[in-house]
């Protein structure tokens, strides 16, 4: 493999270097699991050296042997390591070596050497591993360095460069050693984060996992969470302790609540409602219950959140993918080309308007009524008895003008013609044949649910999702849906199950969450009361909007067997 260049921006290559009170914080948990008097630690991307400066002083403090080994590709980083861990520890207590660790860690088990020529046998090296691996995409890093990459570690799709320092991690660490590794949350619950939660849980007994959330510790925008375990192949992994903060922007938050630190949070367990720097804050505690499947999310709920999912689960009939598929909206990948607000000014070849479409995008959807957009997007695409096609350029002179005017671009999406398609097409262009029927649209990242009806044939940007109803039959269930996911209780439902959450309060709205939402039996529910009210919501133009969303949340409540004031 090609060592990453030294010169990569710090968001290109993923570093987030760690605040020392949070290195100190994590040393002082990694060391209430260990167990043995002398150890060796390691930490694969080492960067400034906060890590193992964190713990090299707790192992002080407890006067024991040890030593300190930091491994990193960026010269710069090193030198800072290497100058501030001689003046703690000295050298023949800390090393530092410039390597790839990826690169150094092979399964075969034999000795490596990192371009400074020092050997590095990483083969269970060590005892305690701590580390802040980069986040960055791995396509991010180049298609060669990806390749060798995904290959070398069984990686498969888009993921992210921790996924391989887990694996390489794991392969050095000894067997009961310790690992206390600060990583991005985004595997605790996404569908890419099955594998390395599989991986997790059939290599390690899993100790704790600590989720930051958007506390902001890092100078960059990155949601950490902390994985502590014990190296040890098990089939025990049952359950593990939890710990998590997040910023509150709920009501229910406490106007006089507890001024304190995040870290004096983590330091003390803290729970409840506090307050550090204006911002208002949450934290919880309780216990992670593993799914047998290895594929389930890794929900950390408290007791009284457990209750609550228990009760919806508990009179569950169905979900919504049992009955709508949720599909994402169009990505052109050339947005500038293919949508405008204005297609009649002077400057550009106005198409043909049979292909004009309107175009619904996050910025222009509220959860109620109709939605308005002054986007209009190209279309090039149509549907023939079930089959898309695209449109034949000679039938459109216009369009086939305008679009020509934009051929350089347009041609430079090599993907698009690899795949064996014409150079004006829209890469996601979805089934045309759908766009007609009366559907369902929400924005990918909101703070609250945004569930509109579209009964007009618009289009749906990129940005969003959907799910439609070909059949009349379904519009009655499609807007049942509706309300439900604009309701109160599938809000509360969302942050506790599917916490990928980003700053200021946004969530991800993905359609495996959606999909997943549990619905009750249509039949033991106010069905009719409820579809009724999301029609007279969606006309927009009622003034008692407030009373009626008042009485949708009690019937669905009342749906789902709850009180009103229990969440």
């Amino acid at each position: 493999m090609n060592n990453i260049e030294d010169d990569l921006s710090i968001k290109k290559n993923g570093a987030t270097f760690t605040p020392i009170l949070l290195a100190e914080f994590l040393a002082k948990k990694i060391l209430k699991y260990n167990s043995k008097e002398t150890v060796k630690v390691l930490d694969p991307s080492c960067g400034d050296g906060a890590l193992l400066q964190g713990i090299g002083k707790e192992l002080l403090l407890k006067k024991m042997a040890f030593e300190l080994k930091g491994i990193d590709i960026n010269y710069n980083y090193l030198d800072k390591a290497k100058v501030m861990l001689d003046h703690h520890f000295g050298t023949s207590r800390s090393q530092v070596h410039y390597g790839d660790f990826l690169e150094s860690v092979s399964f075969e088990g034999s000795s490596n050497r990192s371009p400074d020529g020092i050997s590095i046998d990483m083969s269970q090296y060590a005892d305690i591993i701590v580390a802040n691996p980069p986040y960055v995409r791995t396509q991010l890093l180049g298609a060669d360095y990806s390749q060798q990459v995904s290959k070398k570690y069984g990686l498969k799709g888009k993921v992210d460069l921790y996924f391989p320092f887990i694996k390489a991690m794991t392969f050095a660490l000894k067997d009961d050693g310790i690992l206390g590794v600060i990583t991005s949350n985004k595997y605790l619950n996404t569908k890419s984060g099955e594998s390395i939660r599989e991986f997790l849980r059939e290599n390690f007994e899993i100790l704790e996992i600590i989720d930051l959330g958007d506390t902001q510790l890092f100078d960059a925008a990155v949601l950490p969470a902390i994985f502590i375990g014990k190296k040890r192949r098990t089939d025990k992994n049952e359950n593990c302790k939890f710990f998590k903060i997040y910023q509150d922007f709920s009501k229910k938050s406490q106007p006089d609540c507890k001024n304190m630190s995040i870290y004096e949070a983590l330091e003390s367990n803290y729970i409840g409602n506090f307050k550090y720097d204006e911002n208002a804050y949450l934290s919880t505690s309780g216990t992670v219950k593993f799914d047998l499947s290895n594929k389930s999310n890794w929900i950390l709920l408290n007791r009284q959140e457990e209750e609550f999912v228990d009760k919806i689960e508990a009179i569950r009939f169905s979900r919504i993918g049992d009955h709508f598929k949720v599909k994402v909206g169009i990505k052109t990948t050339a947005d500038k080309v293919f949508i405008r607000k204005d297609w009649t000014i002077c400057d550009i070849v106005e198409p043909e308007s049979e292909l004009i479409y309107d175009l619904i995008s996050q910025e222009n959807i509220k959860a109620w009524g109709v939605p308005q957009t002054d986007l209009k997007i190209l279309y090039p695409h149509f549907d023939n008895k079930g089959k898309r096609k695209k449109i034949n350029l000679e039938d459109y002179p216009k369009a086939k003008q305008y679009l020509l005017s934009n051929y350089e671009v347009l041609n430079n999406r090599t993907y698009v013609l690899k795949s064996g398609r014409g150079w004006y097409e829209i890469w996601v262009p979805q089934n045309p044949g759908l766009w007609k029927h009366p559907k369902v649209v929400f924005p990918d990242i909101s703070i609250e649910p945004r569930f509109c009806f579209d009964p007009d044939g618009k289009l749906v940007n990129g940005n969003c999702y959907w799910m439609v109803a070909t059949k009349n039959e379904d519009i009655d269930i499609l807007l049942f849906i509706q309300g439900v996911c604009n309701s109160r209780l599938m809000n509360y439902y969302h942050s506790l199950m599917y916490n990928n959450k980003l700053y200021a309060g946004r969530k991800r709205y993905f359609a495996q969450y959606i999909e997943d939402y549990p619905l009750p039996r249509f039949s033991n529910t106010d069905f009719k009361s409820i579809v009724t009210l999301v029609r007279k919501l969606n006309k927009g133009s009622s003034r008692d909007k407030s009373s009626l969303e008042n009485k949708l949340n009690k019937l669905i409540n009342k749906a789902y067997g709850l009180k009103e004031d229990c969440f």
